[in-house]
Formats: structure tokens, sequence, C-alpha cells
């Protein structure tokens, strides 16, 4: 899987920040080592994974020295064993060192993301519901996280609050009801989609005769979630949230919702365990 190139200026930006606030005025450890010094360095996962965080990595040992040198054994997407090579690079040990842990910080952040999207996916992969994630991610982080759990086969839900509508019980209460909240953002923005969450059939009869996109049912039990897919028949898109989790997903997919929403694909997420080794020359 290739990163979209949209992505190439957040990916840069990303590893600018995340150099600044580990090297600060300079590398003090990494300067105890000539800087004739060359050396290669493997660096292999200690767990079983989905891969993602490539484009991160040679962004990151790009910005430190161009000259370094990466050979890569995988790409993201991947699905990798414990102890299995990911990656050599060589040039200047010290830089080397230096790009070493913001390399593996976005690699092991986005694999866990990557990791436990592939985890979900496969538990519905005998079903037709798409898994979303949501804007539970990591500050500055946000489209590094939902591009991995593309990589884990799960899909986006809106990027942030500016390109599709989430209107929910506040927004509800404050736009004077879900009738009103739908009519105006269809004013607002035409052509954007529109989902509100709904807690009862009543809301939903409300969301579905002023035309709303897409219904997210909060909390409703199962049986309120089948009656909830025959009574909309189709009309609109249906997508279920809320104490998502191993015990209460695959039952939640059988219901026949459209969509999924768990916000634990990027804010449960476990880093993976990697490793940057010198070889012996």
């Amino acid at each position: 899987m290739s990163v979209e190139s949209s992505l190439s200026p957040i990916i840069k930006k990303n590893v600018r920040v995340a150099l600044e606030e580990d090297i600060g005025s300079g590398d003090i450890t990494a300067s105890l080592i000539s800087g004739k010094t060359n050396a290669t360095a493997q660096v292999i996962t200690r767990q079983d994974a989905i891969i993602c965080g490539t484009a991160w990595v040679d962004e990151t040992f790009r910005q430190v020295d161009p000259d370094l040198n990466i050979e890569w054994q995988v790409k993201d997407g991947d699905k990798v064993n414990a102890n299995q090579l990911l990656f050599s690079c060589t040039g200047s040990a010290s830089s080397l060192l230096t790009a070493e842990r913001t390399a593996l910080n976005f690699m092991q952040t986005l694999s866990g993301t990557a990791t436990i999207s592939q985890h979900y996916a496969d538990m519905v992969s005998e079903t037709a519901v798409k898994l979303l994630d949501t804007r539970k991610t990591l500050p500055g982080l946000r489209a590094a996280q939902k591009y991995a759990v593309t990589c884990g086969g799960c899909h986006n839900h809106r990027i942030g609050l500016f390109d599709a509508f989430l209107i929910k019980e506040n927004h509800i209460m404050a736009c004077g009801g879900i009738e009103k909240s739908i009519i105006a953002a269809h004013k607002v923005a035409p052509g954007k989609k529109v989902e509100v969450e709904v807690e009862s059939f009543a809301q939903l009869q409300e969301a579905l005769d002023a035309k709303a996109d897409i219904v997210m049912l909060d909390n409703f039990s199962f049986v309120q979630m089948r009656q909830a897919v025959e009574f909309v028949a189709g009309r609109l898109k249906l997508e279920a949230s809320g104490n998502i989790n191993d015990e209460t997903l695959l039952d939640t997919a059988k219901t026949g919702v459209d969509y999924i929403s768990i916000g634990a694909l990027t804010k449960h997420c476990n880093a993976v365990d990697l490793s940057m080794r010198f070889t012996e020359n």
C-alpha cells in the first residue's frame, strides 16, 4: 500500500515537529561519535503486526541526513511475524542514532493502529458492514492514524469538523431539534453529508423525514438495531456506535447496519515493539 501524495506535506510537518521536539539544540550523545564513522542498522519487530509508517520513517531519515540509505523488506499493510527484519539503513552512525527514536516512534504507533484495525476487520470479514474510525486520535497525528486504519482494513469516518456534518445531542439541543439542525446543515453546506445521532425511534423518524444521509444509532440494543434496519429499509445509511468491543462487534454487524464506528481503532492501540541494532562489520 502506498501513501497518497496528498499526505506528503503532512508527513514532512509531522517529522519536522517530532525532530525539533527530540533533537532540540542538538543530539549531544551522538556528537561523541566521529562524523566519519559509518554503520549499518537493522530494524526488526519483536511481535506479530501489520506494518504502517514507512513514509514517516523515510522522511525522518531524510530530514536528519539525506545521505542515509534505506532498504525496505516490507511495505505498509504487510503482516509480519516476531523477529522479522523490516528494513536496514546505512550511513553516518551518528545520524542513524539521532533519527532512530523519532523514526521508530512513528512506525510503532502507526503499526499499532493498523494492527488493531486488522484485528477488528477480521472479526467481521464475513459481513457487509464497514468499520469506521473516529476523531479520537493522537493530537497532530490525525491524518497519519487515519491512514493506518486503512492499512489495517478498516475505513475512515469524517477527517475533521470541516468535511461532513455529525449532529449530536448537544448540537440538536442548541439548534432547537433534529429537523431544524438538519435543515440548517443542508443550507450551510449543500452537498456535504449530514449525519445525525438519535437515541430513539421517534428521533429516527424525525431524521428520516428531514432527509439525513446517515443516522447514528447511539447505544441501541441488538434488537433495536435490527428493527431500525427494517424500519429505514435502505432509505438512509445506519451507523452503530457506543460500547463496541470484542464481545459486541460481531453481533452488532449481524444486525445489518451499514457502518460501525469504533474509537478504539485509534485511541486504544498499543505501540508495536520494534528494535534497531547496528550490525557487525
